[in-house]
């Protein structure tokens, strides 16, 4: 195993290639186009993506490279150059740097990180073209398009502008391949008023040939390599989707040359003044990267008995690369290794909306670093929100509460407890009669311990499923997988006691510290692909190599499944530090305005947040009137006491009036007078537990009541049920044909008692919701699961100092 420290750019490396007998992985993330700098989508979408995959590669021992670059040819290019008013290769170097810094501070360990504007490009994408030439895969036809007479060429369809075509829309400033105002897809020759983009002046059109790959005829090898391939590499589901929708369309012929000077020249006479087509040359990048990392990339590139490609991208680019690339690949009659298997994610969107390029909106991978907050904190929080199979949404209350309460309450806890104990010096003050003085205790017979023994078994089972869900590339799962293996650390520190047990029954507490090292090594190891950075500072505090494995031919798995047995009796410890800081509720709010509405202009952002500033102003205005009617500020009255005008004031109705909290059902049985309902006894942080009844019976099984962490509607007015007052309700979500029902549920570590909130909305809630005044039934209309299973008031997260509350499958469902 190579060293675990590994980022973009990283010099000096070994170069590898395919080991008969051995598992050969190529992995590749989709080529970034160079014209901007990288958001936070596009990181997780691509490289982070691929770069976990690459890192448990190698941990399991596999003969694995990553290759990606920045993808430089095309109009967009020529197009940022005349906005920046400098050459098109002086903006490639100027973004190829900031991609390369962007991914080396976020430990993407690329074995080549490279560009497409290079001679290997060249050579190799000349070389694919005129294979299909000689196969007959290519044919020349003539297009129309827009002449500037001016400028002396043909425009890309980016450097026309003109009036939106679009009945009822008519933007003055539409592109020549989209409106932006109304979104519709456009062709220049469509544009009203057409203007070429550079000189101003009208454009005419006039007669261009080109050369397209003939897809049709392609189309009966293609379909064999998607049903076989598709299949054996366990595509996901988004991208069989997205290649089958282009396969029902039926394939046409496409266009792989343009009127442009920037990109790979087409090699005949006739087309000497033309470059092929970004997405024709694009794909090709993978092979001319490898290229440069070595000149036998033939070995990578052309074995496919021994070597398996991977490929990471975003929804977008899925049939460039099932339908394109393949077609141009089996075009040319040669022997290549084609993808095995795809890993397609949807969109990342940012707060409100979605991250923006053009438009600067999000937060970008150089805004990252600049905030402070450690790279493998944006890598967790980036791989648990990973949008594996719809959209999820970045927002920075659940980056806090991810921080907070699962990094820093379960894993960071976890490990410094194990090793903060492990350290003391028993027999000095601050030791006060327990600790190892830094030595990993020896545990003879750690086996025949019960709780170990069940601890062992639970992690040999953890392991086998992350290696089975890493293996089928699902990288979120394994990061929930990990992350489960330390929240069995703390319950078995817990149950343990070991602190009694260091005075009680010193053998059973060295078994317990010395497993629970293991457990810390393992969580290093576990988590490496996920946070190299954590990793190696775990390493450090353990006193380890920075070496990981965790391979089969090792054993590094049956290992796994034996934690008192990872780290040797008499091994001395380093010095443990906490691992993970706080991320305060001021740090929030000063992150969430700083990156929100545009970057790229600072005025108008500054005119949004003024408006912004007064809205929030009248919410806080109408949060004091609900102080002023809440349990806090209220003074006590006698039932028969006349109410002031004040007190009978409409009062808006908003979220914040209902009084939400975290419980946890301790009991629960079916009500003696009816089937459908249980009887729970509900703790929701008050001295007696509350009696709450619920139609639940037909939908959730008893068993499955039973200690169920819940969100309970605390202030409706009680009522009885069958003989038996409830005191509250449970809230739960609901498919439109009331089918299917399941509880809306609190964070595991959110502290019981504690309020539901709602971002934006502050202030106490009613006492009891006045029944007459429908405050709830209000309210209730806007309660629903969203896509991703959060509970939602409108946009709103429930939201607790441990993260959202959720539902289990019910998306779009209604709550009450």
């Amino acid at each position: 195993m190579g060293d675990v420290v590994t980022g973009a750019g990283d010099d000096q490396k070994s170069v590898k290639l395919p080991i008969p007998g051995k598992r050969n992985i190529l992995i590749t993330s989709a080529l970034p186009y160079v014209n901007n700098v990288p958001h936070l989508g596009n990181i997780i979408g691509c490289v982070l993506s691929a770069d976990v995959f690459a890192r448990y590669c190698r941990l399991r021992g596999y003969n694995a490279i990553y290759i990606c670059g920045t993808d430089e040819y095309g109009t967009a290019t020529e197009t940022k150059a005349l906005e920046e008013n400098c050459t098109p290769k002086e903006i490639c170097d100027k973004y190829h740097a900031i991609h390369r810094d962007v991914y080396k501070w976020f430990n993407i360990s690329f074995d080549e990180f490279g560009r497409t504007s290079t001679p290997q490009q060249t050579e190799v994408c000349q070389a694919i073209f005129k294979k299909l030439l000689e196969n007959n895969w290519l044919s020349e036809n003539t297009m129309q398009q827009l002449y500037c007479d001016t400028c002396s060429k043909f425009l890309a369809d980016r450097l026309v502008e003109g009036n939106c075509p679009t009945p009822g829309c008519n933007y003055d400033s539409a592109r020549g391949d989209q409106c932006e105002k109304c979104g519709k897809l456009l062709n220049p020759t469509e544009l009203i008023n057409p203007r070429c983009k550079v000189c101003a002046t009208s454009p005419r059109i006039r007669d261009t040939d080109h050369l397209f790959l003939e897809l049709p005829l392609l189309e009966s090898k293609l379909r064999d390599y998607i049903s076989t391939m598709s299949v054996a590499g366990s595509w996901s589901q988004n991208a069989i989707h997205a290649t089958n929708a282009w396969l029902k369309e039926g394939l046409r012929q496409r266009c792989i040359t343009r009127d442009l000077k920037w990109g790979v020249p087409v090699p005949l006479e006739k087309f000497k003044d033309k470059v092929f087509y970004v997405w024709f040359d694009a794909p090709i990048g993978y092979v001319s990267i490898t290229n440069c990392y070595t000149q036998e990339w033939e070995k990578w590139w052309k074995n496919p008995e021994n070597v398996e490609l991977y490929q990471f991208m975003g929804k977008d680019n899925v049939p460039f690369h099932t339908v394109m690339f393949p077609s141009t690949l089996i075009g040319t009659g040669e022997s290549w290794t084609m993808m095995k298997t795809i890993s397609v994610t949807e969109y990342l969107n940012y707060e409100a909306g979605k991250f923006s390029k053009s438009k600067g909106i999000g937060v970008f991978g150089n805004d990252a670093k600049d905030t402070n907050i450690p790279v493998e904190v944006w890598r967790y929080y980036l791989l648990t929100n990973r949008p594996e199979v719809s959209d999820t949404l970045f927002t920075w209350a659940d980056l806090q509460a991810k921080l907070n309460s699962e990094l820093l309450n379960n894993l960071g806890n976890f490990i410094n407890r194990v090793l903060s104990f492990v350290a003391k010096d028993p027999d000095s003050e601050s030791g006060k009669g327990s600790g190892y003085n830094s030595i990993v205790p020896d545990a003879p017979d750690a086996e025949s311990h019960p709780l170990t023994k069940a601890l062992g078994e639970k992690i040999g089972n953890y392991v086998d499923q992350y290696v089975e869900a890493m293996e089928k590339v699902k990288l979120k799962q394994g990061l929930k997988i990990a992350m489960n293996i330390s929240g069995e650390g703390n319950a078995y520190l817990q149950e343990s006691q070991f602190w009694k047990l260091y005075k009680e029954d010193l053998p059973s507490c060295s078994i317990v510290m010395k497993t629970s090292v293991g457990v810390v090594s393992l969580l290093a190891c576990l988590l490496e692909p996920f946070m190299p950075s954590f990793s190696i500072e775990v390493l450090k505090q353990l006193n380890l190599p920075l070496q990981l494995s965790l391979s089969d031919e090792k054993g590094d798995i049956v290992k796994a499944k034996s934690p008192w047995d990872i780290v040797p009796a008499g091994h001395r410890i380093g010095t443990p530090a906490p691992l993970f800081k706080e991320l305060k509720d001021e740090e929030v709010e000063f992150f969430r305005n700083k990156f929100a509405g545009s970057q790229a202009d600072r005025a108008d952002r500054a005119v949004k947040e003024e408006a912004e500033a007064k809205k929030i102003t009248e919410k806080l205005k109408n949060a004091k009137i609900s102080d002023k009617s809440g349990k806090k500020e209220r003074p006590a009255k006698s039932a028969g006491e006349p109410k002031t005008k004040a007190a009978t004031a409409e009062q808006e109705v908003t979220i914040n009036r209902l009084d939400i909290r975290v419980g946890v059902i301790k009991e629960v049985q079916k009500h003696p007078d009816a089937d459908s309902l249980y009887v729970e006894k509900i703790d929701v942080g008050e001295e007696q537990p509350r009696t709450v009844v619920s139609g639940l019976v037909k939908f959730i099984p008893l068993e499955e009541m039973q200690n169920r962490k819940v969100c309970v509607l605390c202030n409706l007015k009680p009522a009885t049920m069958r003989g038996i007052k409830s005191q509250a309700m449970v809230l739960c979500a609901s498919t439109s044909d009331h089918t299917k029902v399941e509880l809306v549920e609190p964070p595991e570590s959110a502290a019981i008692g504690e309020r539901v909130t709602f971002p934006g909305f502050v202030g106490e809630p009613d006492d009891v919701l006045n029944p007459k005044k429908k405050v709830w039934e209000t309210l209730q209309v806007d309660l629903h699961s969203d896509k991703d299973l959060v509970a939602c008031y409108k946009d709103l997260p429930f939201t607790t100092s441990a993260g959202v509350c959720k539902v289990s499958s019910i998306s779009d469902g209604s709550i009450r």
